[in-house]
């Protein structure tokens, strides 16, 4: 039997949401989807180690909601800073919300990470620009053979004084490339990795919402510097993966898995990016079937309120098999 070492790195935010229905939804989100998707695909095959910082007054709280599922492991969540992330999200539409944050988890650094170096894979689910530092990732490549995915939600958003948290430029981008091997990002989040040299005043923060023209060329500068997949979520399109075969670089299409009622979308990029990491687990270098139960743990997500949505390997293989004929 398998015994998987997974590492999830990520806040646990307590999170405050109004649904575009009107509907008030508090829980803790982000990392949580991530680790807790993972671990039904996994159960007995397999461990995820989730890294996270909390304010004194939730790590109770959400060492309980964790701890029901046994193969997850909290050893490496601590609250000794007293720091962790609040934020409020109001939904606008089912897709688009305004975000504030008030509270600020410490940066997850090198020795958060001590001991697990042997995993065979890292999932960096950041949502602000200074929860995973680029030393963080420098370290886990310098001292492991693991897959690091990165999520660059982190780096494309920071957080003004007054809270209001913004969609930011990843200007240093080239900087990470090298210590990323599956970079994932929605397609907004793309647009701010793909930036001009200079801009004229009027022309900045107008992006086309639905142009994906500048895809290639983004993903032909990454796989040149170091990324073995770049993989970009179309909401209901599904996701593109851009990867190189025999020195080409492959553009596919995986198409979303479809859902009549969409009750909840926070979390869906969360636990996408939980279903890569199983993906690659059981081959490192297959990204569609990777994006296929990333798919299937986004559409999962949407299903609900709690992590109850979440399927087993034999559920989720069956919503995957009816959806795409195959694994």
């Amino acid at each position: 039997m398998a015994n998987h070492k997974v590492g999830v790195l990520g806040p646990i935010p307590r999170d405050h949401i109004t649904t575009h229905r009107g509907e008030v939804i508090e829980k803790y989100g982000c990392a949580t989807h991530t680790a807790i998707g993972l671990s039904k695909l996994l159960n007995d095959d397999g461990t995820v180690y989730l890294v996270s910082h909390l304010r004194q007054k939730d790590e109770q709280a959400v060492k309980e909601i964790l701890g029901v599922y046994p193969n997850i492991n909290l050893d490496h969540i601590t609250s000794d800073a007293d720091q962790g992330d609040v934020i409020s999200l109001r939904f606008v539409d089912q897709n688009n919300r305004l975000e504030k944050q008030t509270g600020f988890m410490n940066p997850i650094l090198p020795e958060d990470i001590e001991g697990l170096l042997d995993c065979e894979v890292f999932i960096c689910v950041p949502i602000t620009d200074f929860e995973i530092p680029l030393e963080t990732l420098k370290y886990i490549r310098e001292n492991s053979e693991a897959i690091i995915i990165f999520d660059a939600h982190g780096p494309t958003n920071t957080c003004t004084t007054s809270g209001d948290r913004l969609t930011r430029f990843w200007i240093d981008r080239d900087q990470w490339l090298p210590y990323i091997d599956v970079l994932k990002m929605n397609l907004e989040e793309s647009k701010c990795c793909w930036f001009e040299k200079e801009y004229e005043t009027e022309n900045l923060g107008r992006f086309d919402e639905e142009d994906t023209s500048h895809l290639p060329a983004l993903a032909a500068h990454v796989l040149d510097r170091g990324v073995k997949s770049l993989i970009v979520t179309l909401d209901a399109g599904g996701g593109v993966v851009f990867y190189k075969k025999e020195g080409r670089i492959q553009e596919e299409i995986v198409p979303s898995v479809k859902v009549d009622h969409v009750v909840d979308t926070t979390g869906c990029g969360d636990s996408f990016a939980g279903g890569l990491g199983y993906g690659l687990l059981e081959d490192p270098t297959d990204y569609i079937k990777a994006t296929k139960y990333a798919n299937a743990l986004g559409a999962l997500r949407t299903q609900g309120r709690t992590f109850e949505v979440f399927k087993s390997k034999q559920e989720t293989d069956r919503i995957i098999t009816e959806t795409y004929g195959s694994l």
